[in-house]
């Protein structure tokens, strides 16, 4: 099964599909410590260019959805959508991340409240959601500018680098409630 993957324009950005082209700019911004330590161990540190050929090179399983984010021609970072199973299909969980030199400059709120806007209209989602590591007190910034609620802290939750770290949870309701009820089947 494929998933046409969209391309979404925003104020000073763009999210589109990664491409081969992007190998050079995927090692360069990835390959950041600072990074590294805030994001999910799928992430690899070192960032090395057989990480960034494997990641190109095989296509994200759907309906995870994984998009480049582009800055002036070149990406620069990434987002993604995990749509929940079974009972949780209603939701998904979005991840991201930037390169570093774009950091404090609003660039990612403006990504993730663009991302979520898309997520809500043409995937219907109830729910979106985001986990935030307790030292990464930026990227809880930006959720909670886009209307993000805090919902609880998953205390002692993870260990990054030998650091047991909390995990905060976040979440975004959908403005409106959809019709879904009157669409399901209670089994």
């Amino acid at each position: 099964m494929t998933i046409a993957l969209p391309r979404i324009e925003g104020d000073g950005f763009v999210l589109r599909p990664w491409q081969v082209e992007d190998l050079e700019s995927l090692v360069l911004h990835a390959n950041d410590e600072s990074i590294s330590r805030s994001v999910s161990d799928r992430f690899p540190f070192p960032y090395t260019k057989a990480d960034a050929e494997a990641f190109l090179s095989t296509p994200a399983i759907p309906p995870t959805i994984v998009l480049a984010i582009e800055i002036d021609g070149v990406a620069v970072g990434g987002i993604d959508a995990r749509p929940g199973a079974a009972e949780l299909r209603i939701g998904a969980e979005i991840g991201y991340w930037l390169a570093r030199q774009y950091w404090g400059c609003g660039i990612m709120s403006r990504v993730v409240s663009r991302w979520c806007g898309y997520l809500f209209s043409e995937h219907g989602f109830e729910r979106l959601q985001a986990a935030v590591f307790s030292n990464n007190p930026a990227s809880a910034r930006v959720l909670e500018k886009c209307d993000f609620q805090r919902e609880g802290i998953m205390r002692r939750a993870v260990v990054k680098r030998g650091v047991i770290l909390d995990l905060c949870m976040y979440a975004m309701l959908r403005p409106e409630p959809s019709n879904l009820n009157q669409n399901l089947r209670h089994d």
